[in-house]
């Protein structure tokens, strides 16, 4: 694939205390170096298992503001992130036209900055001010007014705003995106995002090994859920 800004992760374990966080979860414990060749990148697997922290210290190592936002935006509400940053070196390749890291939890925090420069709003948003609109909403609208071609977006559980039709539509500017020349890096639990059929899926449940769409448990799960509602619910409820 072209147009690759990110294409290799490396752990450095020199100084690591492998009984500490984050170096105690065994996905980052057992990870020397992962080769990013696709443009859309999406880490999967089990709550816990460090998918948000990997996000997240890729987005540090590059310049980006923890709670989310362009490597211009470098407010601080509440510092809470790991040090596996200062851990990390990334391989690159070109210059982004933009950056941006895009977390559901503090995007709250990334629309009041926002909100707070009135000429920001109106030059680069779309003219609405985020907080005016439904969580959900103003996703989109930041993807549709600040995601631009040949950019950097690196993405913490996006689906957690959206409903699974808005999900949808993110996938669709994902994929228009990333024809022209655009990367992401995508932390998700969403079976509609993990069947973006030009991705590549990573599976932090299995030391980062590439998975297929159709061998996660997320889609397992979905599927046997949804063809069998009512069987699954009376196995839950053990009747």
């Amino acid at each position: 694939m072209e147009n690759l800004f990110v294409n290799r992760v490396r752990l450095n374990k020199e100084n690591v205390d492998n009984s500490k966080y984050p170096f105690n979860i065994k996905c980052l414990s057992d990870f020397d170096e992962l080769k990013i060749d696709n443009s859309v990148t999406l880490f999967y697997g089990e709550n816990g298992v460090g998918k948000s922290t990997l996000i997240e210290a890729i987005a540090i190592a590059l310049g980006l503001n923890p709670e989310g936002g362009s490597n211009n935006m470098q407010f601080s509400n509440y510092d809470d992130y790991s040090e596996l940053y200062k851990h990390l070196t990334i391989s690159k390749f070109g210059v982004p036209k933009t950056k941006f890291f895009l977390r559901a939890e503090s995007f709250y925090n990334v629309a009041t900055d926002i909100s707070n420069n009135s000429d920001l709003i109106y030059t680069t948003y779309g003219g609405e001010d985020l907080h005016s609109c439904s969580h959900g909403e103003s996703f989109l609208k930041l993807v549709e007014h600040r995601f631009w071609n040949s950019g950097l977006y690196i993405l913490d559980e996006p689906e957690a705003a959206l409903s699974p039709q808005r999900q949808m539509t993110l996938l669709c500017y994902i994929h228009e995106l990333a024809k022209n020349g655009s990367q992401f890096i995508i932390a998700t639990h969403s079976p509609i995002l993990l069947s973006y059929k030009y991705g590549k899926i990573i599976d932090m449940n299995n030391n980062m090994e590439e998975i297929k769409y159709e061998d996660t448990e997320v889609y397992k799960i979905y599927k046997d859920f949804l063809n069998n509602p009512y069987g699954m619910q009376k196995v839950l409820f053990e009747e």
